[in-house]
C-alpha cells in the first residue's frame, strides 16, 4: 500500500507517518521509485503499537521512542518486558535512600513467595515503597505482606501468561503495555469497590 493508504488503513495522519519515519520509529516502506514506497501490514501493526502507547496508556514520544528502539534492535523478551514495566508503571519514579539497596520485608516476600531473587526496577521500587512507610511509622506485618503478595501472585500468573502468547514482538509490546496499566488500574478500582464493601457492611448502621 501507499503513502495515502498505509494513513487510511491505520487511521494515522500522513503527517504524523511522515515524522515517525524521519524518528526512525517507523521503518521506511520498500522504495518504488525516488517519490513513492510501498508499505505493508508491518507498518499498520507499528502504527496501532504507537497510537495505543500514546492515547491507551499514556506515553510520550520518548518513552515510546526508546522501546521501539529496543524492541528493532532485538532485545530479549525479559529486558523488553522490565522496559515496558519500568515505564508504564513508572517503577524508576520512587527515589529514597535506598537507592538498589534490599530490604528485609522485601527478601521476605522473595523468599515467602519462591520468586527468583533476581535484582529489577520492580524490586527496587517495592523496598522504596516499604522503607518510605517504615519512614512513616506505618506498620506493615509479615501477615499483610503474605496475603497482598498471595493475591500479587496468583494475578501476575494470568498477566504473564497472556502478555508473553504473541510472536510479534510489536503485539508483545502492545499487549504488556496496555494490560499492565490497564490491568493495574482495574486492580486498584476492585480494591477500592472491595474495601467500600467491608465499610458500609461495619458502619452502615451508624450512618
Amino acid at each position: 500500500m501507499q503513502l495515502k493508504e498505509l494513513s487510511e488503513h491505520s487511521g494515522v495522519s500522513a503527517a504524523s507517518i511522515k515524522y515517525y519515519l524521519r524518528e526512525g520509529m517507523l521503518p521506511a516502506g520498500q522504495t518504488v521509485h525516488a517519490t513513492r514506497a510501498q508499505y505493508s501490514a508491518r507498518h499498520v501493526e507499528r502504527l496501532n503499537l504507537i497510537q495505543a502507547l500514546r492515547r491507551i496508556v499514556g506515553l510520550n514520544i520518548e518513552q515510546i521512542r526508546g522501546l521501539l528502539k529496543m524492541a528493532d534492535d532485538g532485545a530479549p523478551r525479559l529486558t523488553l518486558l522490565a522496559a515496558v514495566q519500568r515505564v508504564v508503571l513508572d517503577l524508576g519514579a520512587s527515589t529514597t535512600s535506598s537507592g538498589g539497596v534490599r530490604a528485609p520485608a522485601g527478601d521476605a516476600v522473595v523468599r515467602l513467595r519462591n520468586w527468583p531473587d533476581y535484582p529489577s526496577d520492580a524490586r527496587s521500587a517495592l523496598n522504596a515503597h516499604l522503607e518510605l512507610m517504615e519512614n512513616l511509622n506505618i506498620r506493615v506485618s509479615s501477615e499483610l505482606l503474605d496475603t497482598y503478595s498471595k493475591a500479587m501472585d496468583d494475578v501476575a500468573g494470568l498477566d504473564i501468561a497472556v502478555t508473553t502468547a504473541p510472536d510479534s514482538v510489536d503485539q508483545l509490546i502492545l499487549t504488556a503495555a496496555v494490560g499492565l496499566h490497564l490491568h493495574s488500574q482495574l486492580l486498584l478500582k476492585l480494591l477500592a469497590l472491595a474495601q467500600a464493601s467491608h465499610a458500609i457492611r461495619r458502619y452502615e448502621q451508624d450512618a
